[in-house]
């Protein structure tokens, strides 16, 4: 690649491109050689949805300058699809009925969904409980948890040998009778792996919470109260789960119907995997983000140019609406939903980038007040867009049956903010509306080491070298739980989808805290809350009654088998005994002879704290991890190389029987990508620094 072909564009960015989004034929060779060979297929495929000859010409050089600028950028599907024919949207909500027939039609239209790439959401809160009676089987129902881990495991299935992970929303209303075992069911940090789950809180359910009183049960099979439950015990469970282990979030549905402008199609119930996309049963949504900082200019007023940003923003709502009719859809329901309602998610990211050029702290009311002002004027300049195109396009269909009748409009809803990991590793600024999570990220690949320095913050080190950084520098950490809310909340007022944004809490961070976050997110007017505590998906912490609960060790049967190996130490000849229960290693004696006894003594605790650590479900590849290469007075080679200490010894005979761990010792919390081995951020949805995969996309 040329250095005049990738102008502009990071080591990090191409590589991305090269592993995720150029073009390959049969053999693996790479047909798009540089970003424009992306781009203008992208942007030819997108404008073949124009009128005239003369239009596709016009916007296909439009929308790949709005590209190749990195002005703004579509969602992963577009680019990876676009003169494909492939599904060029990542969010999918699909129905489940309470029958058996419904439930494995939406098993298999998911992994068609999944197979294209796209996202789905399902609400599972029309499935009767577990234990309710069939009368036709004359059996029980096995209740919406049950279903929900059928379609988790359908989707590791298809995403076996695919480049994109599938991804689920799991939504249960908190007045479902199964709401306990839907909070709960990820609480081992290990179970559905492939959903994000969120509870769908009602406004009555909230003011139950506040007021400490009970609030309603309804049978969804029955349609009538069955019970009664305490809101705040049920809260509770909520928060300490999600402390735990960042599940589930909120969404508060009565505030999502209650904005819908399609709200007589019917209620909405579920949304996307990220929670920023709230649809109606088979509809979709394609995305796509301007990058703020890109208008920052010094000289303009409050340091922005508003007149470029109007033009970007009408051009990538013509965009998004063509990419509707140029899409290939992955069911007939999904492409008559989706075209009824033509709702398109135009975004942003770039903010903090954007926040830190202006040298504004992220959390400064300054902050917040341009927060609301930018929203506010994207918003008014799509709409007007979309209503211009709808005089010379045609008004969504359903537009009789929405807010907008009488009027003029293309497109249902027009405004969403959504993650952007890796568009925004590609465009090269920050994610979305997120904080920067960190200015120096150092990530481990094999046996190589690669540094990541925000670039930002490097021009500005380079410039003042030694110097300490100003306050406008910070970090997702450095930053209240309450600020980030309120960012949220303020971008919330003008976003008639919803809002993605991940509220970082620390590791010390109490449940009270958690609570706090969940009711003022509710106060301030936002449509959902996500939380994630620091290392706690690592940790898998279990909490009950706002106390930590420690993993009680498995009791030792009578008798185990075992092995003994012999392994020489500078120390004389370690003996190292395992056993081994249910086919896996169990314990670990460990003893030297002809030694002082603070050796002995030291050898058979770290034999006994390996045992507690087995006998906990510690992986033993793990403990290798953190036992091998620490170093020790009494270094020795041997025919199996040089051991240095007695901790590496026992790390030696353990890898004999384990295989070989490569990596030497890892942080506790340290995340590493499925495809490349990079060292992760600690997030919820964290997106790989070296080639772009993505956690939860």
């Amino acid at each position: 690649m040329t250095t005049a072909a990738s102008a502009g564009f990071s080591a990090n960015a191409l590589r991305i491109l090269k592993t995720r989004y150029f073009l390959k034929n049969e053999k693996g060779e790479l047909i798009d050689k540089v970003p424009a060979d992306l781009f203008t297929r992208v942007a030819r495929a997108v404008a073949a949805a124009e009128r005239s000859a003369k239009d596709r010409e016009t916007w296909t050089k439009k929308f790949f300058d709005l590209m190749m600028a990195r002005d703004f950028l579509p969602n992963s599907p577009t680019l990876t699809g676009a003169g494909r024919d492939m599904c060029l949207s990542a969010c999918f909500v699909l129905p489940i009925e309470d029958s058996m027939e419904s439930i494995f039609d939406t098993v298999k239209n998911a992994a068609l969904v999944h197979k294209e790439g796209g996202g789905t959401g399902f609400d599972f809160s029309r499935l009767r409980p577990r234990g309710s009676f069939v009368q036709r089987t004359q059996g029980v129902a096995s209740g919406p948890v049950s279903f929900l881990k059928v379609i988790d495991a359908a989707t590791e299935a298809v995403k076996q040998g695919g480049t994109r992970r599938g991804a689920n929303m799991g939504i249960l209303r908190v007045d479902h009778p199964d709401i306990e075992d839907f909070i709960l069911m990820k609480k081992d940090g290990k179970s559905v792996g492939n959903f994000n789950i969120s509870v769908a809180a009602t406004d009555a359910f909230m003011a139950a919470v506040k007021k400490g009183t009970s609030y309603e049960i309804v049978d969804p099979r029955r349609k009538k109260v069955v019970d009664r439950k305490d809101a705040r015990k049920i809260f509770r469970m909520i928060v300490e789960s999600a402390w735990a282990i960042g599940d589930p979030g909120l969404i508060f549905i009565d505030r999502i119907n209650k904005s819908n402008p399609t709200k007589l199609l019917g209620p909405i119930g579920a949304t996307n995997p990220c929670g920023e996309q709230p649809l109606h049963p088979y509809e979709s949504c394609n995305l796509g983000s301007i990058n703020l900082v890109n208008f920052f200019d010094a000289s303009g007023k409050d340091g922005f140019d508003w007149d470029r940003f109007a033009g970007v923003v009408a051009a990538a709502v013509r965009f998004l609406d063509d990419v509707i009719d140029v899409n290939k859809y992955p069911l007939p329901p999904i492409e008559a939903m989706s075209k009824g309602n033509r709702r398109i998610g135009l975004g942003i990211m770039g903010w903090a980038d954007l926040l830190i050029k202006m040298k504004i702290r992220y959390d400064a009311p300054e902050a917040l007040t341009l927060a609301e002002k930018i929203g506010a004027f994207l918003r008014v300049q799509a709409a007007e867009e979309s209503s211009r195109l709808a005089k010379t396009r045609g008004d969504f269909p359903n537009i009789a049956r929405s807010v907008y009748k009488g009027r003029r409009m293309r497109n249902a809803t027009i405004f969403t903010i959504a993650p952007t990991g890796t568009i925004s590793r590609i465009a090269g600024c920050s994610s979305s509306i997120e904080p920067v999570f960190a200015f120096e990220f150092t990530s481990h690949i094999m046996d190589s080491e690669l540094k990541d320095v925000h670039p930002l913050y490097a021009e500005w080190t380079e410039k003042n070298p030694g110097k300490k950084a100003p306050g406008y520098f910070v970090t997702a950490h450095d930053i209240a739980p309450e600020a980030h809310i309120r960012v949220q909340a303020a971008f919330q007022k003008s976003v008639d989808n919803s809002v993605s944004k991940t509220i970082n809490m620390p590791h010390a961070a109490s449940l009270k805290d958690v609570e706090t976050a969940y009711l003022l997110a509710y106060d301030l007017g936002t449509k959902g809350i996500t939380i994630y505590r620091d290392g706690c998906r690592e940790e898998q912490v279990l909490v009950k009654a706002g106390a930590p609960v420690a993993r009680l060790p498995e009791e030792r049967p009578d008798t185990l088998t075992s092995v003994t190996d012999k392994i020489k130490t500078g120390f004389g000849n370690l003996y190292i005994t395992i056993t081994f229960f249910n086919q896996k290693p169990f314990e670990v004696f460990a003893s030297i002879g002809k030694s002082g006894y603070s050796t002995m003594a030291d050898a058979e605790a770290i034999g006994r704290l390996i045992s507690l650590a087995l006998r906990s479900g510690v992986d033993p590849k793990e403990l290798v991890s953190q036992l091998k290469g620490i170093g020790g007075s009494e270094p020795i080679f041997t025919e199996g190389g040089l051991v240095t200490s007695i901790p590496d010894a026992v790390a030696r005979v353990l890898e004999r029987h384990f295989g070989e761990v490569k990596n030497g010792s890892k942080d506790m919390y340290q995340l590493q990508c499925k495809q490349c081995g990079a060292t992760l951020p600690d997030e919820k949805c964290p997106v790989c620094p070296n080639c772009g995969w993505n956690k939860c996309s």
